[in-house]
């Protein structure tokens, strides 16, 4: 009874005093957030508070282990499980203390900050940091566990042995993504990208959500994500409308018709402009760019400070001075002619032919009379006048006409 007894008291006085002390820890962090709000540092390291436990926890159980006085057959097993979980949790814990750390540090930069292409900048890079620290700790977490085994050590020496080989292949094998991890770095400290930019990549438009170690997340204007590996970015062109400036100047085509009033046209987007909150003030200009044998191309330019708003002004211009042409201007709007040269009917080239039948005149191609009755098989003409008693008569609905004498 008391070698049950006994590793349970062990593990549960080692509990409660890992759960009495996380408390204690987590009410001073929690007076001392409340005395310092403005930095984020003490409430981002309570929530380290579980890893700490676990680690704690973990530490006095190793510690009181000899005196729960366990069977030899179980002791070697136990104590490799708590090494184990010792590592992991104090690997948990070193991560999420930088995570807060770095945060902190971040968060306080971007509030004195006054550049946001800087901050964004920063904030990528302080990202792809975090991420390869966290890889590298937990590949060495990972080592220190598994060389708690006997049969992993052996295994160790002999991986150690051939490193140069494995090493190889291992390149050969893993080259596309060893290629976007290197691309990764570059593009943190090469300061290609940021998070934040607007870019415009294979034809989608959108913003660079995410970046890490392999690949980069694109939010388009309608909300999808578009997933690309970083080497893209490396080895391929690409627009960022944001680097150097979110300034942007915004282009609206107009085909109309060569009679257009241009200095008219001129003094209404003048107008609509500042009476618009999304033009910025900076520019603006109207001129006939191209000249076809039937319209004309007006092209109209507004900048604005962002691409969003560049984008809503180039709907409002479009939509304003259509609406403005269409009332006060139609004949500027292009058209199609359709109506004939002037002094020429479309009937005069017409050919006719005519038969005589049975002694009376009579159409057999269906072409216009010459009292201007157009027949369709001698069943009915355009007025509705039906076949005559007589040898193919065709009588109109207002103008009858006697049958010919045979």
């Amino acid at each position: 009874m008391e070698t049950l007894l006994r590793p349970l008291a062990v593990a549960g006085g080692a509990l409660v005093a890992t759960l009495a002390l996380g408390w204690v820890v987590d009410r001073a962090l929690r007076r001392v957030d409340a005395r310092h709000p403005e930095t984020p540092l003490w409430h981002l390291l309570r929530r380290c508070r579980i890893p700490f436990q676990v680690l704690l926890c973990a530490l006095l159980l190793l510690g009181a282990f000899p005196a729960a006085r366990v069977g030899h057959g179980h002791r070697d097993g136990i104590e490799r499980a708590l090494a184990v979980v010792l590592v992991a949790s104090l690997t948990w814990l070193a991560v999420r203390v930088a995570t807060a750390i770095s945060e902190s540090g971040f968060t306080r930069y971007a509030s004195v900050s006054h550049d946001p292409a800087r901050v964004r900048r920063v904030r990528t890079q302080v990202t792809l940091i975090q991420r390869v620290v966290f890889v590298v700790v937990a590949v060495v977490a990972a080592a220190v566990a598994l060389m708690q085994f006997p049969a992993m050590r052996t295994a160790g020496t002999s991986v150690l042995a051939s490193a140069g080989v494995i090493a190889a292949v291992a390149g050969i094998a893993a080259q596309s993504v060893l290629g976007n991890l290197f691309a990764g770095l570059q593009i943190a400290f090469g300061d290609m990208v940021r998070l934040g930019d607007t870019v415009v990549v294979e034809g989608q438009w959108g913003t660079i959500e995410e970046i890490t170690l392999t690949y980069l997340v694109i939010r388009t204007w309608d909300e999808r994500r578009v997933t690309m590996p970083v080497s893209y970015f490396t080895s391929r062109p690409f627009e960022d409308w944001t680097r150097g400036g979110a300034q942007l100047t915004g282009v609206v085509l107009f085909h109309l018709d060569h009679a257009t009033p241009v200095e008219e046209m001129r003094s209404e987007l003048h107008r609509v402009l500042k009476e618009n909150a999304t033009w910025d003030g900076r520019g603006w200009s109207l001129a006939v760019t191209d000249t076809t044998p039937t319209t004309i191309e007006v092209r109209a330019l507004a900048t604005a400070k962002d691409s969003g708003d560049v984008w809503t002004l180039r709907c409002t211009i479009r939509e304003v001075m259509l609406d403005w042409l269409r009332r006060e201007h139609p004949y500027a709007l292009p058209r199609i002619n359709t109506a004939p040269a002037p002094g020429h009917h479309p009937l005069d080239d017409t050919p006719t032919r005519h038969t005589r039948h049975d002694g009376c005149a009579s159409r057999h191609d269906g072409g216009p009379r010459h009292d201007g009755v157009r027949d369709h098989d001698g069943v009915r003409d355009h007025a509705g006048g039906d076949r005559g008693p007589h040898d193919g008569e065709v009588r109109g609905p207002s103008h009858p006409r006697p049958a010919p004498s045979r």
